[in-house]
């Protein structure tokens, strides 16, 4: 069953999601996206921080980074 952005169940055929989605839109049902527990104070450092990361990174850094998990992405499982 295919999964909204927060893990919601939602209808797999297309007129059965047209009909839920109609419904969200005329108010009849609620659209709630379940808490997913996190602090978002917390979730708000955490994007300021990886952007402090990425800017502060030099291109070489970054370059070494990504050659780094490209070689981890291709190289074959241990059995």
């Amino acid at each position: 069953m295919p999964t909204g952005p927060k893990g919601q169940k939602r209808k797999a055929d297309v007129i059965g999601n047209a009909v839920l989605i109609a419904r969200i839109a005329t108010g009849e049902v609620d659209d709630d996206v379940p808490d997913d527990g996190k602090d978002p104070a917390a979730k708000a450092l955490g994007k300021k921080g990886g952007a402090a990361r990425a800017k502060s990174m030099t291109p070489e850094r970054r370059a070494e980074i990504a050659r780094k998990a490209a070689a981890k992405r291709w190289a074959k499982p241990s059995t």
